[in-house]
């Protein structure tokens, strides 16, 4: 996918693409970690600049600029997008400010890069995709940040897909488990409350597995029927929250978000498909699994395994048939042109790495970035109506169009 490096003189003839940050926690961190190492890896048309990053904490956000290497720090993210030197904001808060911070941010013509899911609700979805069809029309550009899309493993299931390698599709397993909720008190975090998350692990890790499964099998969901359950409804209220960690204050809250989603879905061809994901799988700390059969063969993948690829081809003899281990780490395998000699393995920041390089063509090339918010938006309605389902003791739900 890359070409060698260039030269320093023709790396400063790139025209920039300055970045604007808003959030820089986990997912800021790892954004962070993406934009910094883009260009220093992939030969790419224009160079990411890490100019500005906002959080409301005016010490905590300068020191997250300090370490991540922004240049600037802002502590209201309309300053942020009113700057002349940010040509486009990257959206790494809750759920429930993306759609506020993301449609201003494409009215004041930049391009927006929003972490998944992409809102709380279709309705704020919907609002989006509207604003991304009309700055696209005078040129901003949006996408919806599903890294495990990046995986060069995952990357190279959709080919084999694509290629036929598995016949038609018979089946589809995915499950996402975690386990950092076991203990029934940690603090009542952001996570946890409807207001700002949405859902629980329904749009946490649900909404991964869902685009990842319709991304590699190449078709959108028609279906579901769903559980979910709350297993612990009242937890300490937080007040230091630190990624997926936080410190108890005193007294305690409702959780109003599901802790674990289950559900079964249909896809147009025919095949069927299961979901699970949970935070409460006790000693799985982020445990993604990926499963596809075929007519002809079959396919598997594990997050904590993220170099490698199992398949089995069905049409070989039994004699020696089998699945296989493919070592995902060659030229030939999606993104691995640019990095390290052949056995030698990527990790979970390197999907940020490979998100920003193709955001950064899309931009340079004037074409829609993949996945589209019209993508995040459909994913959302899936997880709509696994809810609407396990409200009505798991009817099946088709999926709005």
């Amino acid at each position: 996918m890359a070409q060698p490096q260039q030269s320093a003189g023709a790396e400063a003839e790139q025209p920039p693409l300055r970045v604007g940050m808003v959030g820089y926690a986990f997912m800021g961190a790892a954004h962070s970690q993406g934009w910094r190492t883009v260009g220093r890896v992939f030969d790419l048309p224009r160079r990411p600049v890490l100019a500005a990053v906002c959080g409301r904490d005016a010490a905590a956000v300068r020191a997250a600029a300090d370490r991540h290497g922004w240049a600037a720090a802002e502590t209201d993210w309309r300053a942020l997008i009113a700057r002349d030197d940010v040509d486009l904001v990257d959206i790494c808060t809750p759920g429930d400010s993306h759609a506020e911070i993301a449609v201003a941010a494409l009215a004041a013509g930049k391009h927006v890069l929003c972490e998944k899911p992409l809102a709380n609700t279709v309705e704020e979805a919907e609002a989006m995709v509207r604003a991304a069809e009309e700055a696209r029309e005078r040129g901003q550009l949006a996408m919806v940040g599903f890294n495990y899309r990046r995986v060069p493993a995952t990357a190279l299931a959709r080919r084999m897909v694509a290629e036929g390698r598995l016949g038609r599709l018979r089946h589809v397993r995915v499950t996402y488990l975690q386990d950092w909720l076991v203990d029934p008190e940690f603090p009542l975090t952001w996570r946890l409350r409807k207001e700002h998350a949405g859902s629980g692990s329904l749009g946490d890790l649900g909404a991964h597995i869902v685009d990842l499964a319709q991304y590699v099998a190449g078709e959108q969901l028609s279906g579901v029927s769903a559980l979910t359950e709350t297993f612990v409804r009242e937890r300490p209220l937080a007040e230091a929250v630190k990624g997926l960690s936080a410190a108890a204050t005193g007294g305690t809250g409702q959780v109003t978000v599901d802790d674990a989603a289950l559900f079964t879905a249909r896809f147009p061809s025919g095949a069927l498909a299961s979901f699970e994901a949970t935070r409460y799988a006790t000693g799985r700390k982020n445990a993604l699994r990926l499963e596809l059969n075929g007519e002809r063969g079959s396919l598997a993948f594990d997050l904590e395994r993220l170099n490698e690829l199992s398949y089995h081809d069905g049409t070989e003899s039994p004699a020696h048939a089998g699945f296989r281990r493919i070592l995902v780490t060659e030229p030939e395998h999606p993104y691995l042109d640019a990095w390290w000699p052949p056995g030698h393995g990527l990790g979970y920041e390197h999907t940020f790495v490979h998100q920003a390089r193709d955001l950064v063509h899309a931009i340079a090339e004037g074409r829609q970035p993949d996945p589209s918010f019209a993508d995040g938006l459909q994913v959302q309605r899936v997880l709509a109506a696994v809810e609407e389902s396990a409200e009505k003791n798991s009817v099946y739900t088709p999926i709005a169009v």
